[in-house]
């Protein structure tokens, strides 16, 4: 599953994580002290925390490359590293709060790597993430995996739908593992208007993600077949597209 390409990343999902970003911070409210944005991508939340707090309240890290690079040019003055959730290079209660937004199923060991934003957040502090709700129906990419499904049973790949936190209460269970109290699930959706089919499926020709795997593995005319089903069941016009996510909060 590609990410490397920051700009493919966020052609392909900054539609959709660009509003979720200020959702999602509300979470943790206004946490005092510093706060870190673990799997930070190409900054989409990083520059929602640097708006809120400052940069020289932000820290930020993700492990590919080109993502560091990108959240580095986006956001000026926030320290960005490389590196992963599960073994994070700073001090015990360093933050006030740490954030994991749309990253927890991309995590190697999702309770070892909130385990890790726990350890780095003080007492008190709280631990924030999201998943989008793939195994509910309810994420970006359910009308995309639904037509596969039809078209391709055999060959439809669950690491969307069965990922880690992508169903309801899986969150909550990770965060519990990793030690975390008051543990609170929830829900945030973001809706995006788009004025046609075609602007709808623009992203989805990007190399990004599980869709981009699949759809390399594919014929051009078997993603002819496929992008057609999947414009047969949706309007060709203008159209409001929503988006849901489960969420957890929890404190250290």
């Amino acid at each position: 599953m590609a990410f490397g390409d920051a700009g493919a990343y966020a052609r392909f999902m900054g539609r959709f994580s660009e509003p979720l970003a200020p959702r999602f911070a509300d979470l943790a409210g206004e946490p005092g002290g510093r706060v870190l944005d673990v799997g930070c991508g190409p900054g989409v939340l990083t520059a929602e925390l640097v708006r809120r707090h400052g940069a020289v309240r932000v820290d930020a890290i993700d492990p590919t490359p080109g993502f560091v690079a990108a959240a580095r040019d986006r956001c000026p003055g926030v320290d960005v590293r490389q590196g992963a959730a599960e073994d994070l290079p700073y001090d015990d209660g360093s933050y006030g709060a740490s954030y994991a937004q749309l990253v927890v199923h991309f995590m190697k060991d999702p309770v070892r790597g909130i385990a890790e934003m726990a350890r780095v957040t003080r007492p008190g502090g709280s631990v924030a993430a999201c998943v989008w709700d793939h195994g509910g129906g309810r994420g970006p990419l359910t009308p995309f995996w639904a037509a596969v499904d039809e078209l391709d049973p055999q060959q439809r790949a669950d690491g969307d739908r069965l990922s880690v936190g992508s169903r309801e209460g899986d969150l909550e269970r990770v965060f519990g593992e990793a030690g975390l109290v008051d543990v609170e699930g929830g829900e945030l959706s973001v809706t995006i208007r788009l004025e046609s089919f075609d602007d709808w499926w623009a992203p989805f020709e990007e190399p990004a993600g599980s869709v981009g795997d699949y759809l390399a593995s594919r014929t051009p005319d078997q993603v002819a077949e496929l992008k057609d089903l999947i414009r047969s069941g949706m309007p060709d016009g203008p159209q409001d597209v929503t988006a849901w996510t489960w969420t957890a909060l929890g404190r250290v």
